[in-house]
């Protein structure tokens, strides 16, 4: 601790009253105090923090704003967590190649403010955008309503500087589209912290729009909102957005935001578009036609900036909209082909009638990425744990569907014991081999995302600890 000290002085935190806030991240059912806190203001402290707690072989969990869902950002007993909250400079906006150089503490919001006067604007927009932070973007791969046009984090990301948990500071990619070698800077994009700590992110930005508007359509139930995405999409139209909201999330949101939703539905579709007047003005008018004949109830498309703004706020509101309907929720994240969102839709709701627990629906319906959140009451003996057997089954459901265990939460501690059913055991080994060539000694957010501990005395020579992971060091509320 003392060499720890002495590279960061103040910024080193070790007070149990203080520790207390770093104890969980957004899945606060888990709880473990860490260590220690590092919050380092500086690429060469994180350096040299990593190559002391290289040195003695201490465990650090990188912590960004404390947003993830997925345990990414939970602690492990003996080891540290290591902050980048204080890394938190924009460096460079260049407009002349489109792109904008932050620090991993920059919030997603951040970026589109900072060249919002030169009419650009960073496309990714997770619902926590205003506090998360672009470095935990980068690390659960982030996406957001408009991902369908615009893509996800990876889609959008240029560049990182990353440090390797030996210390050595590494870069991959720059300001251009394509670089040569091997694509590492894909492997980082959505590892988890697992790989390393990222100081520095270089993304791309994007003019802003000429038009924008929004469509809200309503539906009676969520599988006909869910079979107009489809029909919407081999129509040919690519919105910039395309959300479903169930009736239960609708209210919420309505009663928190007003935002001028219908109430009298069962799912509200939201779909964005952009360009210039005359073709949003086409793809509004041809949306439209293709819901009536799909079953829609209701339709209205924004007509000022205002209303437009507002239903986003409502969407973007949701979850903590929801909260205020229960005393807690759980929300898991699964992807599913656009096909089977009827169908998937309709198992979610026998799931939750099953086992006597309501789910709310509010989803990224354009690419089938999926955050139902379960209703419970952790004060109820038993509640979580049957919250926790729903959203696995969820996930199942979505793995059988043809789909995929997360789409942008990441796998974190939430869905690590879930990792044997996607995957076979060769396909693990692959990854558990990829993280030991960049973490050999696996100090860099143990236990979190591999269903296998690593570690290996070197490089390409793996030894794995088989069997159930289990994670006696936390502590459940």
């Amino acid at each position: 601790m003392a060499e720890l000290r002495r590279i960061l002085g103040e910024n080193l935190i070790d007070s149990p009253a203080v520790l207390a806030a770093y104890e969980c991240d957004g899945l606060s059912a888990y709880r473990q105090l860490p260590l220690a806190v590092a919050l380092p203001q500086s690429v060469e402290q994180v350096s040299a923090v990593l190559a002391v707690c290289n040195q003695h072989e201490v465990k650090i969990v990188p912590r960004g704003a404390g947003t993830s869902l997925s345990g990414g950002a939970t602690p492990i007993e003996g080891g540290i967590v290591l902050g980048v909250s204080k890394l938190n400079r924009i460096l460079e906006v260049d407009y002349a190649n489109r792109c904008v150089t932050v620090q991993p503490g920059v919030s997603n919001a951040a970026i589109s403010r900072a060249v919002a006067a030169e009419g650009f604007y960073y496309a990714p927009d997770p619902s926590s955008q205003i506090v998360c932070t672009i470095g935990g973007n980068v690390a659960e791969n982030a996406g957001g309503v408009h991902c369908l046009k615009y893509g996800l984090t990876t889609n959008n990301l240029l560049g990182v500087e990353l440090v390797l948990a030996d210390g050595t500071v590494l870069r991959l990619g720059g300001k251009s589209a394509e670089a040569e070698g091997y694509d590492l800077l894909g492997l980082v994009c959505g590892s988890e912290g697992l790989l390393g700590i990222i100081t520095e992110v270089t993304v791309r930005i994007l003019p802003k729009p000429l038009t924008q508007r929004a469509l809200m359509v309503g539906f009676s139930t969520v599988e006909e909102a869910g079979a107009c995405v489809s029909a919407i999409i081999s129509n040919g139209i690519i919105p910039a957005a395309l959300e479903i909201m169930d009736e239960l999330s609708v209210h919420a949101a309505e009663d928190f935001v007003q935002a001028g939703y219908p109430r009298n539905v069962g799912a509200l579709l939201i779909a964005e578009y952009d360009g210039t007047a005359a073709e949003v003005d086409e793809m509004i008018g041809t949306t439209s036609r293709i819901a009536e004949q799909n079953g829609a109830s209701y339709v209205r498309a924004s007509e000022t900036e205002e209303e437009r703004e507002l239903i986003w706020k409502g969407r973007k509101a949701a979850f903590p909209a929801v909260g205020r309907v229960a005393p807690d929720y759980y929300c898991v994240d699964g992807t599913i082909p656009r096909r089977a969102l009827p169908e998937v839709l309709t198992r979610i709701a026998d799931i939750g009638a099953r086992h006597g627990l309501r789910v709310a629906n509010v989803f990224h319906a354009g690419d089938g990425n999926l955050h139902p959140m379960i209703l419970y009451d952790a004060s109820v003996p038993g509640q979580l744990e049957l919250a926790e057997e729903v959203g696995a089954e969820i996930l199942r459901t979505c793995v059988d569907a043809g789909g995929v265990l997360t789409g942008e939460h990441g796998v974190g501690l939430e869905k690590v014991a879930l990792m044997h059913y996607q995957f076979g055991q060769v396909d693990l080994d692959q990854q558990a081999r990829v993280k030991c060539a960049f973490d050999p000694t696996n100090l860099l957010n143990p236990g979190k995302m591999l269903p296998e501990l690593c570690r290996c005395a070197e490089l390409g020579k793996m030894h794995v600890h088989q069997g159930e992971l289990r994670f006696p060091e936390l502590s459940r509320l």
